[in-house]
């Protein structure tokens, strides 16, 4: 079974006849020396300058449709991804015209390409007038800038060609006439504007004919912009123009570097010089984008991690100023990040609030902001230019001419829901800083967006085959990693208690579950770049903390606010109704309960802080029914790792969700020869290397011969496992089939009218055999996602706890030197169940994750 059919981007473009001109009326040998001279090495653009000219002036295409009619007799993806020609000429943006868009990446160099044409356009005698159209007044300067400086460069001119019709260009704007051999640069908006533009009167009533009209950045021509502004309202109407002003243009021709409609690849474009074929040319910066991270979801790790790349950055670019640029979705979030951004460099850095906004600079179409765009950004790569830190709107990013963006952070995943976004964001990275051939740009999103920036590289298609994991029989993993699991059964009888309304709360025990803590941990980032290379960074990150007192203070004022009414609050030494509950009884709550979780210190984190606080607003909720039965086990059995059966899992589920996990032996130790030879093919595909992880073979320490995980939690708890700091205190460890290995039966209670129990039964994740004075803890883990507080987890908390327990007892009693620990655990508590490890607190039981605490029925207690 094949999965939809994906379009190479390099075969839909539209391929103009090299030889489809007259060498005697379109003289592009005549100006081969000017186009050496102006685009140098980059052959790319005189590639696209000599393209764009045979197609619009060489005489073989009097439209688009002409060279689409071409083209797709000759091109089978065009014929599969069109019906007809007819449905092709139907999707054209510019109909009936000589247009065409060029595809060049952002950062390579597109004002060169527009100069060029417009030069030899004019030079050449094929139209007397150049309109050169932007979206911005950022772009139009830069634009008219790089213009003018071409104009005056000696050795173009002298370049230019003896039998030229026209030899001399002026570059002017649209406040003045448009004369013959002028380039007009103007952005949209002027077109629309109050104040009189000369473009009607100078290319109004037919006059435009003989003008070439070139587009930059044309992918808003086709997509247009979200917005009301003034300016937002002209990029709309940009294409009404082109097509309705009266003017007759014949010969249209965009230029972007982001070539897509959403997520939809151009139909009309001729040339193509893409964004791998300039990373992999060194013309721009290579990307590393995240595509693994343990801990995005918590905003002041990430800033932390944020802060210290942007700091590795000067460090290893010590000549300059490295800049990090945060975007955003829309310009109200771009000033609310700001002022977040502020906040934390100010408690960063120990700055001041004012040090702080002299770092960060907001660039966004807000009027606020016009001195920053105007005045800052032109001069923001300068070293002593103060900023450090850009702040941008996704869609307002084009005609920048920073070089020095060395981190791009999208700050919601808004910037990277499409192929135009991610480009357009990517794109502001791009640009080699002087004197640089080998620089990368790292992109620091969360890494469920890792897979949408892969969709800049050419998608691949996969059969549905299938994969094999099989438990080893034999080699060294065999030997050192199978070892022996005890399980019970039981015969259960069902009761059931009444619910009442609690009158009186009982804390005399004075204990609140906590969760343990790890207040300072490496986390580590894994970075891939659009060839599947990858780099990993560790970050030393702390996570927020409360000190105790703010949080007894919270607790105190609320009860100062709440009537108790009758209800009373016991505890240790007396009860509460009507009155407040002092704070040093408050205080003594908590710190008993720090205690209990051998938590040291004034600090908590705000897990744990949260947890106190629910703890206490539990006041006035009625307590809830229970289930409890009557067991008697049945004797216990034993289960070899080496019995468990294998699995499979398909190629599509690997493109989606699952990863493999293997040693550099695989080729000997896969059992089944088909998946040995799939395995083979895949590992060398680029679209499956992040889904493909090798691990030392020292540090895969089960006896299995392929690791499946079927989540990012899982995926990301074995990828723990497998560091050498925690794979040391790790004797052996198993990834469980989803059923018939490691059975805990549970009762959960149907949600509807009929409330009847239903038995069923689960297979914990992992089981990790810690060897350590003659006994073997074996440490059962559930893998969820974080707050995954459902009722069939509770459940199965609730009875696989009581299993454990149960079957301690017996293994105690029959003298088997086996202890079984058992936790619920998510991503946000991995640092500190892999710290518990190292410091041997985990076999000691003095663990407590937030997803135990969550389940456990008795937290507050």
């Amino acid at each position: 079974m094949k999965d939809k059919k994906v379009f190479k981007t390099q075969e839909l473009v539209l391929k103009v006849n090299p030889n489809g001109y007259n060498p005697s009326e379109l003289l592009l040998g005549d100006w081969d020396r000017y186009l050496d001279i102006l685009c140098t090495t980059r052959t790319y653009q005189k590639k696209a300058i000599q393209t764009a000219l045979i197609y619009l002036f060489g005489g073989r295409y009097k439209s688009i449709e002409q060279l689409v009619e071409e083209n797709y007799k000759q091109n089978a993806e065009l014929q599969e991804r069109y019906k007809s020609v007819s449905e092709y000429h139907k999707k054209i943006q510019l109909p009936n015209l000589r247009s065409a868009t060029l595809d060049l990446a952002t950062g390579t160099g597109k004002s060169y390409a527009i100069f060029g044409i417009a030069q030899l356009a004019l030079g050449m005698g094929f139209v007397d007038k150049v309109l050169v159209l932007c979206p911005s007044l950022t772009i139009e300067k830069g634009l008219t800038d790089k213009f003018n400086e071409l104009a005056a460069n000696a050795n173009l001119s002298n370049a230019i060609p003896a039998n030229a019709k026209r030899k001399t260009v002026d570059i002017i704007d649209a406040t003045t006439t448009i004369k013959d051999g002028c380039i007009c640069i103007e952005n949209i908006h002027a077109v629309y504007s109050k104040n009189q533009s000369s473009i009607q009167d100078s290319l109004g009533f037919g006059k435009g004919e003989r003008c070439l009209v070139l587009s930059d950045e044309v992918h808003h021509v086709y997509n247009g912009i979200d917005g009301s502004t003034e300016e937002a309202k002209s990029i709309k109407k940009w294409k009404d123009f082109l097509l309705n002003n009266g003017c007759n243009f014949r010969y249209l021709l965009g230029l972007t570097g982001t070539a897509y409609l959403d997520n939809e690849y151009f139909n009309d474009v001729i040339y193509r010089y893409s964004l791998k074929d300039a990373m992999d040319e060194r013309i721009v910066k290579m990307i590393y984008y995240t595509a693994k991270d343990e801990e995005q979801n918590q905003q002041n790790i990430k800033l932390q991690k944020i802060y210290q790349e942007h700091q590795r950055n000067k460090e290893i670019n010590p000549t300059f100023k490295p800049l990090t640029l945060l975007i955003t979705k829309d310009i109200r979030l771009a000033k609310q990040q700001f002022e977040i951004f502020c906040e934390f460099l100010q408690h960063q850095e120990a700055i001041s609030e004012e040090e702080a906004a002299q770092k960060v600079l907001v660039v966004t179409s807000a009027k606020d902001h016009e001195t920053n765009v105007k005045v800052h950004l032109p001069n923001v790569d300068l070293k002593d230019n103060t900023y450090e830190w850009i702040i941008s709107v996704s869609m307002l990013t084009e005609g920048w001419d920073v070089k020095n963006v060395f981190q791009i952070v999208p700050l919601e995943e808004r910037a990277f829901n499409s192929k135009l976004l991610i480009a357009q964001v990517l794109g502001r990275g791009l640009r080699m800083p002087l004197g640089y051939t080998n620089a990368t740009v790292t992109v620091f999103n969360h890494d469920s967006w890792s897979s949408k920036i892969k969709t800049l590289v050419d998608e691949i298609l996969e059969q549905e085959v299938r994969i094999t994991s099989s438990v080893l029989k034999s080699g060294a993993r065999a030997d050192n990693f199978h070892f022996t699991l005890y399980n019970i059964d039981y015969e259960r009888i069902e009761t059931l208690k009444d619910t009442k309304n609690t009158e009186v709360f009982d804390y005399s025990k004075e204990l609140i579950k906590l969760q343990s803590q790890t207040t300072d941990y490496q986390s580590v980032t894994e970075y891939e770049n659009i060839n599947g290379e990858i780099s990993t960074r560790s970050y030393k990150v702390r996570k927020d903390t409360e000190p105790v007192r703010k949080i007894v203070h919270k607790i105190f004022e609320e009860f100062k606010s709440r009537r108790f009414e009758g209800i009373a609050l016991k505890l240790k030494d007396r009860e509460y109704t009507t009155d407040t509950v002092p704070k040093d009884v408050i205080e003594r709550i908590i710190r008993n309960s720090m205690t209990e979780a051998k938590i040291d210190g004034d600090e908590l984190t705000l897990a744990n802080k949260q947890t106190i606080l629910s703890s206490f607003n539990t006041l006035l909720r009625k307590k809830p029914k229970s289930v409890t039965f009557a067991k008697k086990a049945k004797p216990y059995f034993e289960i070899q790792t080496s019995e468990r059966a294998n699995e499979s899992l398909s190629i599509g589920a690997l493109r989606r969700d699952t990863t493999i996990f293997h040693t550099i032996n695989f080729a000997t130790e896969i059992l089944h020869e088909d998946t040995n030879t799939i395995f083979e093919e895949l590992k060398g595909e680029r679209e499956f290397r992040g889904n493909i992880l090798e691990k030392n073979e020292y540090f895969l320490k089960t006896p299995i011969d392929l690791v499946f995980t079927s989540s990012k939690p899982e995926e990301d708890f074995v990828e723990r496992i497998c560091r050498q700091e925690n794979a040391e205190r790790v004797t052996a460890w198993l990834k469980s089939r989803n059923q018939s290995f490691y059975e805990i039966e549970y009762s959960l209670t149907r949600q509807d009218s009929t409330h009847t129990k239903k038995q069923q039964k689960f297979n914990p994740d992992f089981f990790i055999l810690v060897r350590q004075d003659e006994i073997d803890y074996i440490v059962v883990t559930e893998i969820k996602a974080d707050g995954d507080d459902s009722d069939e987890n509770k459940a199965k908390y609730k009875y696989a706890k009581q299993h454990f327990i149960d079957l301690n007892v017996m293994l105690e009693a029959a003298e088997i030197k086996q202890k079984y620990l058992f936790h619920f655990l998510s991503p946000s508590n991995y640092s500190d169940f892999f710290g518990h490890l190292q410091n041997g607190k985990l076999i000691k039981d003095e663990f407590i994750s937030e997803l135990d605490n969550l389940l456990d029925a008795n937290t507050n207690v």
